[in-house]
C-alpha cells in the first residue's frame, strides 16, 4: 500500500513523543494546585472546610506517635511488656462523662506488662469537652487544673492513676493500674497537642 504524500514516520514519532513529554510536564506542575482547586469548587459549591485545628485533631496517630524514643524503649524493654493498639472506648471510671462527650476514637493503646497495664485513649471531642470535664469531674474524685490550651483531671485511688485532658477538640485520657512510668502523662499529651499546634 502505499504512503500517503508528505508524511514522515520518523517526524510523526519526533512530534508524538515530544507531546507527550509536554502533556506530562504541565501534570506535573498541575499538581501542587490540585489541593487548592479541590477547595476552590468545594467552596464554590457550598461545602464547609475544615479548620486548620479540625485537620489536625483528623491527622492519622498511632500508638509510636504518642512516645518519644526513650518512653518508647522504657515500655518495650519492661519485663513482659506487650501493647494493642485499637479504636475501643476510653478506659475511665468517669463513665457518664465520657457516655455525654462520646470521643472519637482515633486510637487506644492498651499496655500490660508484670508491673500492671496502661491504657491510653487518644479522641476528638467537642470544643467546649474541656469545661465540660471542669465541670463534672472533680465530684468523682478528680484535680482539673488549666494546663496551657487544655485542662487536665487526674485522680488516683489505691494503685490505680487516671488521667483525662481535654481541649481544642482533643481529648487524651490514660489509666494506669499499678504501672506508673516516670512522666508518662506529660509525655503523651506533649506528643498529642504538639502535632495539634
Amino acid at each position: 500500500m502505499a504512503g500517503v504524500g508528505g508524511r514522515n514516520a520518523g517526524f510523526a514519532w519526533f512530534v508524538g513523543v515530544v507531546s507527550a513529554a509536554i502533556v506530562v510536564t504541565l501534570l506535573v506542575l498541575a499538581v501542587p494546585m490540585f489541593p487548592a482547586a479541590s477547595r476552590w469548587i468545594s467552596e464554590a459549591a457550598g461545602v464547609p472546610q475544615p479548620t486548620a485545628s479540625a485537620a489536625a485533631t483528623s491527622a492519622p496517630v498511632g500508638c509510636r506517635d504518642l512516645y518519644n524514643e526513650a518512653a518508647w524503649a522504657g515500655l518495650r524493654w519492661t519485663e513482659g511488656a506487650e501493647m494493642v493498639a485499637s479504636t475501643d472506648a476510653p478506659v475511665s471510671t468517669a463513665a457518664d462523662l465520657v457516655a455525654a462527650l462520646e470521643p472519637q476514637v482515633l486510637v487506644t493503646c492498651t499496655w500490660t506488662s508484670g508491673r500492671g497495664e496502661i491504657s491510653t485513649t487518644v479522641a476528638t471531642v467537642p470544643p467546649d469537652a474541656g469545661a465540660i470535664a471542669t465541670a463534672a469531674l472533680p465530684p468523682l474524685g478528680f484535680e482539673c487544673a488549666p494546663e496551657g490550651d487544655r485542662v487536665r483531671c487526674s485522680r488516683t485511688e489505691g494503685d490505680l492513676l487516671e488521667t483525662i485532658e481535654a481541649g481544642g477538640g482533643q481529648w487524651v485520657s490514660t489509666s494506669q493500674q499499678a504501672w506508673h512510668p516516670t512522666q508518662y502523662a506529660d509525655g503523651v499529651a506533649a506528643a498529642v497537642w504538639s502535632r495539634a499546634g
